[in-house]
């Protein structure tokens, strides 16, 4: 995947979180952010990796992200690789 689709799969994860004001209270106590951080960061990779990692980590936000935008969870891993600070997972 390329770096502006995964851009664009997070900027998607980031409303979906503004949507929700539990998980992004929880993304904005979990990173130390403030939500005019995150406003004035929206176009900072990092900080997009940042939110895909945090819909990652629970299964319940995930799923709901990726059945409200159409895509697999496997989809949401691949962008999060092409982010920077993303892991790359090799198989066997």
């Amino acid at each position: 995947m390329n770096i502006e689709k995964a851009e664009i799969i997070a900027l998607q994860a980031l409303a979906f979180l503004a949507r929700d004001e539990t998980l992004l209270g929880q993304f904005l106590t979990t990173s130390g952010l403030t939500l005019e951080d995150l406003k004035k960061s929206c176009d900072n990779d990092e900080i997009l990796g940042g939110i895909l990692d945090a819909l990652l980590k629970e299964d319940g936000p995930l799923l709901a992200f990726c059945k409200s935008a159409s895509l697999s969870p496997t989809t949401l891993m691949e962008a999060r690789q092409a982010m920077p600070g993303g892991l790359v997972c090799f198989a066997d």
